[in-house]
């Protein structure tokens, strides 16, 4: 008995001891990961005790049988490098790296039962040319939104259990390697966002448990789809998308009876459309926009009952819409737009009640609208413009609720406008311009409901008659209205002047009449405004010339009278004006912008005067000779400038020697990542001789660190030592982790009790303004042209869909476009940004603003095509990344990982 009881004694104790010796070597192989990361305080607080038998508690770390299986640090904002010794966790069979900021290589090996492996979303570079033997049983592997080059591995080949595969967002170039046909347990895909060409090799098509595919965007590869693809028979979802594939669609692709979601848009395939597609009855999402394709729609597509999106827009498609669309019972998303359809709109359209955007425009259409477009209450966008369009508006469309976006102009469509569609209380905007539309504008009947979030009207071109309705107040957010064209009587209504976001405004062509009234001085927004062609009578209200950035008045051709204020010489904004046609009399102002407008502008005025129009006012002339000032006021004014400059000269020596008196340990420096210079270095630079930009949010300095790297620094006026709030230190901590290939870098923010400091990436070649039309200007060809408009667009779009939260930039124009070494676009200066929340508007954004002339067009305004929602872009590393401060969590599910959004 007592040999048994010491032989188990002596085991228990051997297996402790080698339990504690493997804990102990996975806790040095966590402990030495963690000095190669950089990271927050509050990040990694867990992983400081000193203890090994504390690892399994630490944040991010899971054991099982006392050693380490499972590595989670997702969206945890570390930055720094991985440590190969990682290899040390060799029980490891979860990792997860994603979301976070790691740069240089990183080699995974050596770990026998590892599964899954995530290391997206991160600044991993160089390439992926594992030892895959070592990991042989690995199953997902996600690499998405990296920086990896080179040729896509071939060494995956021996994961044979592998099922997910994302190597998605990368720089992976060269062509897909048939061989990947051989990976037989795939169910999921992406090598999609890379910079890969050739063929899409037809070996694929041996993949038949595949489930998910991406292949597209920015990839560009030579012919088309193949038609082996036939053959992924569990297929759930194909994109295709983006990729200048070119010739037919098969029709192999029929056989995909699984396929619920097809997207081949933004390719060059051209040819019918197969009718074998008809076949597809589980397909919900169904886009092939943007192609060359022709013929009509197949009738075979009546099957496809559970189609939800079906985008067919951009191509050369004719024949009629098939009424069987109407019966579409799910259909929630139908865009025709820019075809060649003919007949009618389906008269159902809309009935089942799920309808929620609509978009027919630039076609041959005929016929009336469907009466029932919005029958349940969900049709948000309606865009029916560019077509011969009969009859009246649908009545219905009036107490639409859910309308955000209407656009019915350029048909002819007669009738009066529904009670109550302009005053819709989620409309943003509404066109119905160049119609034969007649009758009155009522007005708001519905006291309750403010059309609050209107901001673009436009019903010029029409028959429309009667007042202006005193409801036009309501439009608190209304920017653009236009009612030119029409005939509309009476005076303009006082409460225009509660409009105080417009910025344009067109009354033009109608029979107004009255005075201007001096309310529209409130509208201190507008940069456009006509009036002209009315019968409008008095003097001009010397409120307008408080409008400070108007660009352009047109007054003529009315009945205006008395002398043209002298006040609106000192509107520095306004460059050009028509007062043409009037009663005016007196003589004509010569100061201010009165000498820059031309003389036609006053034409027609017999009673006006002055040297600007070449006719001079026959005053009686006053003959008492003005005395000359003293010689000794002229010796005392020269001696008090002398003083001035004495005394500005000595502040700002004052103020540059307090600057610098200021030493490092005064200065509070906040980097975005990794750098190799300090505070001090940054200071250096900040000095006259280093100037090399001024503008209206401070001055740039250029420097250059002593590793070499060349910086920008920008020094912000207007902040003293209470302007470091909560909420500006948000927004720069915000856009210092923006990382994207088209937007210019923020790598540091410093300041003390009197400065703000910005630091940028220096970028050789300056603005976009200065190459265009600066002295040296002039040089750009036009593919440059247009690569550096697509770079910069791409930046923009990532602001505008894919930062969180989302930003707009609201200055954007040539000066704020930046260009490096090799002219690649970068879009800066993000001082009058606005943060969106919930993808809508800011709260705080409730004031225009801008560079006069560039006042962003997308300010409150949502892009023309919502009707390419369908359209999901991978992030590429440096084009779209999926987080903007790394604050979302992103789900690890083995597989299904949902990346991919809207653009």
């Amino acid at each position: 008995m007592v040999l048994p009881f010491i032989v188990l004694t002596f085991f228990s104790l051997l297996g402790t001891s080698c339990f504690a010796s493997s804990l102990v070597s996975d806790f040095h192989v966590l402990v030495t990961l963690k000095h190669g990361f950089q990271f927050s305080e509050l990040a990694l607080s867990t992983w400081n005790s000193s203890s090994p038998r504390s690892v399994c508690s630490w944040a991010g770390i899971r054991c099982y049988r006392g050693r380490v299986v499972a590595v989670d640090l997702t969206d945890f904002n570390l930055f720094g490098s991985v440590s190969p010794l990682i290899s040390g966790l060799d029980r490891l069979t979860d990792l997860s790296l994603a979301g976070n900021n790691f740069a240089g290589s990183i080699a995974i090996a050596n770990f026998t039962n590892l599964q899954f492996l995530n290391i997206s979303n991160n600044q991993f570079s160089g390439s992926l040319d594992w030892n895959y033997s070592s990991i042989a049983n690995l199953e997902v592997f996600d690499a998405y939104n990296n920086n990896f080059t080179a040729s896509l591995p071939l060494g995956i080949l021996s994961l044979k259990k592998l099922r997910y595969l994302d190597l998605g967002g990368n720089f992976f170039n060269g062509k897909i390697p048939a061989s990947y046909g051989n990976l037989a347990s795939l169910e999921y895909l992406s090598i999609a966002g890379n910079d890969l060409n050739g063929e899409i090799p037809g070996d694929l098509g041996n993949l038949t448990n595949l489930r998910e595919i991406y292949l597209g965007y920015y990839n560009v590869f030579e012919g088309g789809i193949p038609k082996e693809f036939g053959k992924l028979v569990n297929l759930v979802h194909m994109d295709l998308s983006s990729c200048e594939l070119d010739g037919p669609i098969p029709r192999e692709l029929g056989n995909l009876k699984a396929l619920d979601t097809l997207y081949l848009h933004i390719n060059l395939l051209s040819g019918s459309i197969p009718r074998q597609l008809g076949n597809l009855t589980n397909l919900v999402n169904l886009d092939l926009s943007n192609n060359a394709l022709t013929g009509e729609i197949p009738f075979e597509f009546a099957s496809l009952k559970q189609l939800k999106l079906f985008n067919l827009f951009m191509n050369r498609l004719h024949g009629s819409i098939p009424d069987y669309v109407a019966d579409l019972p799910n259909l929630e998303t139908l865009g025709l737009w820019m075809n060649n359809f003919t007949g009618i709109i389906p008269q159902k359209l809309g009935q089942n009640g799920k309808l929620q955007l609509l978009d027919l425009s630039s076609n041959k259409l005929t016929g009336k609208i469907p009466p029932n477009l919005c029958s349940s209450n969900q049709l948000r966008i309606l865009i029916l413009l560019k077509n011969f369009l009969l009859g009246p508006i649908p009545e219905a469309l009036g107490a639409c609720s859910s309308l955000t976006r209407v656009r019915l102009g350029q048909n002819y469509l007669n009738g009066s406008i529904p009670n109550g569609l302009i005053y819709l209380p989620l409309l943003s905007l509404a066109e119905l311009q160049n119609n034969y539309l007649s009758g009155m504008l009522l007005e708001n009947s519905n006291g309750s409901l403010e059309p609050a979030k209107l901001g673009q009207l436009n019903l010029a071109d029409n028959l429309l008659s009667g007042p202006l309705p005193h409801s036009l107040s309501n439009f608190s957010s209304l920017q653009i209205l236009l009612l030119g064209g029409n005939q509309f009587s009476g005076p303009i209504p006082p409460s225009i002047g509660q409009l105080h976001q417009v910025l344009k405004l067109d009354l033009s062509r109608n029979s107004l009449s009255g005075e201007i009234p001096p309310e529209i001085g409130n509208c201190f927004h507008l940069t456009y405004l006509d009036m002209s062609q009315n019968n409008l009578s008095g003097s001009i209200p010397r409120e307008i010339s408080s409008i400070h950035i108007l660009n352009y008045l047109n007054i003529s051709r009315n009945h205006l009278n008395q002398n043209i204020p002298r006040s609106i010489g000192t509107m520095k904004s306004l460059t050009i004006a028509d007062f043409s046609f009037n009663d005016f009399s007196g003589k004509l102002p010569e100061s201010g912008q009165f000498a820059f407008f031309n003389a036609s502008a006053f034409a027609g005025n017999p009673h006006l005067c002055g040297s600007l129009l070449n006719n001079p006012c026959n005053f009686t002339a006053i003959t008492n000779t003005p005395r000359k000032p003293p010689a000794d006021f002229k010796l005392i004014f020269a001696l008090g400038l002398l003083i001035c400059s004495l005394v500005f000269a000595a502040a700002a020596i004052i103020k540059a020697k307090s600057f610098k008196r200021n030493g490092p340990d005064s200065w509070k420096m906040t980097s975005f990542q990794k750098l190799e210079f300090t505070i001090f270095d940054i200071l250096e630079c900040v000095k006259d001789g280093n100037v090399i930009g001024r503008g209206g949010a401070g001055i740039v300095y250029h420097g250059k660190m002593p590793n070499g790297v060349e910086i920008a620094v920008k020094k912000l006026l207007g902040f003293g030592p209470n302007s470091h709030d909560h909420g500006f230190r948000a927004e720069i901590q915000t856009l210092g982790n923006i990382r994207h290939r088209n937007i210019v870098r923020l790598l540091a923010f410093c300041s003390n009790k009197e400065t703000n400091l910005l630091v940028y990436e220096y970028m050789r070649n300056g603005s976009l303004g200065e190459a265009l039309h600066g002295k040296k200007g002039g040089f750009l060809g036009w593919n440059l042209r247009y690569k550096i408009a697509i770079e910069a667009a791409k930046g923009l779009c990532y602001l505008h869909h894919d930062c969180s939260p989302l930003i707009l930039h609201r200055d954007v124009k040539s000066n704020n476009i930046l260009l490096d070494s090799s002219f690649e676009a970068h879009v800066a200066d993000f001082g009058l940004a606005k943060f969106l929340i919930d993808g809508g508007t800011s709260e705080c954004m409730s004031a225009i603003a801008g560079s006069y002339g560039y006042i962003a067009p997308d300010y409150r305004s949502e892009e023309r095509s919502s009707l390419m929602l369908s359209i999901k872009l991978p992030k590429k590393k440096g084009d779209e990344i999926s987080h903007c401060n790394n604050n979302q969590k992103k789900k690890n599910h083995k597989m299904a990982i949902h990346k991919l959004k809207n653009c």
